[in-house]
């Protein structure tokens, strides 16, 4: 299945008006689609190791106050309109709630359907997969897990705001996505959980807008990286995601395999659960995955350059 094209432009030229226009080389009347802008795997690789500078961002903490306000100055900057949304999760001291908060940057017209696209820019408290048992206790980095699809977004922002989309776009950006415990699922995307849940609730920022599609960014940035169809997508959005798989395989993007992947919990989920087509985009064999050893050397320039051409690709050719 491929994605719609949408509605052709209509103009009305008499013919003396197209001879005209043929012979003094005068643009259409009917403007064609903004050209696609360049996605910098460098920029993205850049925008990692500044996030990763700000230390662990685990929610409530200062690199985590200090990510969200990197993403709303960036989206500010653009010209975009921001909303942030804030919420408190039982993360603290023996279960202490703790302030979490979700930023949704959006772009493009106003109605019609709208495209989404999301990252969680929180860490994990603990690295319980690292290989030496005493480290186990200290906080992820987060430059692939976390840093990688907030990359991949904080430059879109940044490409937004010179060349808008012909179509709506909201970016996502999720909170609190990975401090569960393993075997606990409710611990995990109480972000995007709660954003979902609240979708047609008043005062909600995505209250009122139709969804064509939703497209997860999560850990993305591996040298070598392969993308397969995680299976929940697979299961609950088949068309969706053929479509965005079908889009990388014209673009020529060989990170991305249409092979069936295995089920991953993650931020899509909830959306999924709330009738919204949603996509996850995760390379979940990391070795360095939930370990100390989660940072920017192991990511690639190469890798990101590719995701970042497909999120471009979506958001200027609906």
């Amino acid at each position: 299945m491929s994605s719609d094209p949408g509605p052709r432009p209509r103009c009305g030229l008499s013919l003396l008006a197209t001879a005209l226009l043929a012979l003094f080389g005068v643009a259409a009347a009917c403007a064609a689609p903004p050209a696609s802008p360049a996605f910098s795997g460098d920029r993205a690789l850049a925008l990692i190791r500044s996030q990763c500078e700000l230390g662990p961002r685990t929610p409530g903490s200062e690199g985590n106050r200090k990510v969200r306000e990197m993403v709303v100055a960036t989206a500010r900057r653009a010209g975009l309109r921001v909303v942030e949304q804030k919420f408190t999760v039982p993360l603290g001291p023996k279960g202490a709630p703790v302030e979490a908060c979700n930023v949704i940057v959006s772009a493009g017209p106003d109605g019609g359907r709208r495209l989404w696209l999301a990252a969680h820019f929180d860490t994990r408290p603990w690295a319980d997969q690292d290989p030496v048992v005493a480290r186990r206790r200290e906080p992820v980095l987060g430059a692939n897990d976390g840093g990688s699809g907030t990359a991949v977004l904080l430059h879109l922002v940044e490409l937004l705001a010179a060349a808008p989309p012909p179509q709506g776009i909201d970016l996502l950006f999720l909170d609190a996505e990975d401090s569960g415990q393993p075997h606990d699922a409710m611990g995990f995307c109480r972000g995007s959980r709660h954003l979902a849940e609240g979708l047609g609730a008043f005062g909600s920022p995505l209250d009122g807008t139709a969804c064509r599609g939703l497209v997860l960014l999560d850990m993305v940035g591996k040298a070598g990286a392969r993308i397969p169809q995680e299976g929940y997508s697979l299961a609950l959005a088949p068309e969706w995601t053929a479509a965005v798989f079908e889009r990388a395989a014209a673009l020529g993007l060989d990170v991305f395999e249409p092979v069936h992947g295995r089920q991953v919990y993650d931020d899509h989920v909830p959306f999924l659960q709330a009738g919204i087509p949603a996509v996850d985009l995760i390379d979940f064999d990391d070795p360095h995955w939930h370990t100390t050893a989660d940072r920017p050397e192991h990511c690639s320039a190469a890798t990101l350059a590719q995701v970042g051409r497909l999120v471009v690709d979506l958001a200027y050719r609906p």
